[in-house]
């Protein structure tokens, strides 16, 4: 674990917000030359806190209007690999985001879909016919506020 001073938090909370900004305009942002803040990103990525940078895609601009998480639960646990299970509902187009969680349902999902139609499709034709599904329980996505985390 990385020893974080306060510019260190600073760099990170920037860099959440807008993870294009310049080394340049971080420096201006928080107090600190250019090269010492670039010196800072670098030991950030070397330690691996800085693990690379991800687009946020407006879905909703996309045409993707509902999210719904599904906790999953498999039925038969000897029959199916858990690995063939990820990688079948990985493969849908859909899926955002898969997790084995602990708990009542083996795995947490993250489906959108562009209306709730076309959700009952996803649902029915690709997820409800992966081998080893048991119980599914879907929960709609009414509203979401983006946190920036501990750091921020």
């Amino acid at each position: 674990m990385i020893e974080l001073d306060a510019h260190d938090r600073s760099i990170l909370a920037a860099l959440q917000e807008d993870a294009t900004l310049s080394a340049g305009a971080l420096a201006r942002r928080i107090g600190l030359s250019q090269p010492a803040t670039w010196r800072r990103i670098r030991r950030l990525q070397e330690a691996g806190v800085l693990a690379g940078t991800a687009l946020d895609l407006d879905l909703e601009a996309l045409g993707f209007t509902v999210t719904v998480f599904l906790g999953i639960k498999l039925a038969t646990r000897g029959r199916v690999s858990l690995e063939d299970f990820e990688r079948a509902i990985s493969a849908i187009p859909e899926v955002q985001s898969v997790q084995h969680v602990l708990g009542l349902y083996d795995y947490r999902v993250r489906v959108v879909a562009r209306d709730l139609a076309d959700f009952e499709r996803i649902l029915r034709r690709r997820i409800m016919t992966l081998p080893g599904v048991g119980d599914v329980e879907a929960n709609v996505l009414l509203s979401e506020e983006r946190l920036p985390g501990p750091l921020g």
